[in-house]
């Protein structure tokens, strides 16, 4: 699930580079945290959260089949302070 996520944002940003992506992981629920640049936020998100839906729908899909149940938040990388 998580090579799978990566792959499909990595796709979607101009700085693949900075996707981050964390796994924590239950008995049987995955919570997947993507972390992109803040300028990428808005093309994994889409319009009115399209984008973001269908990445959460392909990987439930994958995480069924798995018998499992998952969760992906995007968020955006912190800039490092200066």
């Amino acid at each position: 699930m998580k090579q799978l996520l990566e792959t499909i944002v990595k796709a979607l940003v101009d700085q693949p580079d900075k996707v981050n992506i964390g796994e924590t992981a239950g008995e049987n629920v995955v919570i997947l945290e993507v972390r992109v640049a803040q300028e990428d936020v808005g093309k994994v998100i889409g319009k009115e959260g399209r984008i973001a839906n269908s990445i959460r729908t392909v990987v439930k899909a994958s995480a069924a089949k798995q018998d499992k149940k998952v969760t992906v938040e995007i968020m955006a990388n912190q800039p490092a302070p200066e």
